[in-house]
């Protein structure tokens, strides 16, 4: 009788101990809940360091001349560049343009009548641009940007006979800028006013554009 007012008495106890030991753990487990592991994001339109390649038609209206016509003298022009972004609305970057023209056998530049024709320029510089408004796709996110470039370079001429002194070169313009769902690529179409300034040459150029990001 003994043994079994034990066991009852062990019985009770243990339906009395166990939940009190159950809420006990609870908290403990709530404070420590299991995690899933973070998604990795990655941002949509990357921005820094970049490099970008330019070209199209490039006009001059007057080249470079002391004596003689100075006709229209239609030509292309390429533009290499690389830069960094400085958030979203601003960016610098070092350039080297080539452009290359034609001109026909009543141009003389600053030769003196010695040579006459066509003409080609080297033109490194820098550049600064500011985008001035940005338009959000479907997923508000903003891709297009319509921005104003300028910049400034040292114009080294070929052939040397035909114009033998550099110039400074400056030019600005607006553009439109497209980033793609790529991430690191971009385009785009510029236009832009240049002049020499030693020479007072006036020009103008439209130029697509191709930009990667890293």
């Amino acid at each position: 009788m003994n043994r079994m007012k034990a066991l009852a008495s062990v019985a009770l106890l243990c339906v009395l101990v166990v939940p009190t030991l159950a809420v006990a753990q609870q908290p403990a487990a709530v404070t420590n809940p299991v995690r899933d592991r973070p998604a990795e994001t990655f941002d949509e339109i990357e921005r820094g360091l970049y490099f970008s390649v330019q070209g199209g038609p490039f006009f001059l209206v007057n080249p470079p001349a002391e004596t003689g016509p100075r006709p229209f003298s239609p030509g292309q022009a390429a533009m290499v560049e690389v830069g960094y972004d400085l958030g979203e609305l601003l960016s610098v970057g070092l350039f080297v343009l080539g452009s290359a023209n034609r001109a026909g056998s009543d141009y003389i530049g600053n030769s003196g009548g010695a040579a006459s024709g066509d003409f080609s320029a080297l033109v490194p510089g820098a550049t600064l641009r500011a985008n001035l408004v940005g338009f959000a796709d479907s997923q508000e996110v903003k891709r297009t940007f319509f921005y104003a470039r300028a910049g400034a370079g040292l114009a080294l001429f070929s052939p040397k006979l035909l114009l033998p002194d550099s110039d400074i070169l400056v030019f600005a313009g607006p553009g439109v800028e497209y980033y793609t769902r790529l991430r690191h690529f971009s385009v785009g179409l510029e236009v832009t006013g240049s002049y020499l300034v030693s020479s007072g040459s006036f020009g103008f150029a439209v130029t697509p554009n191709l930009r990667y990001a890293f």
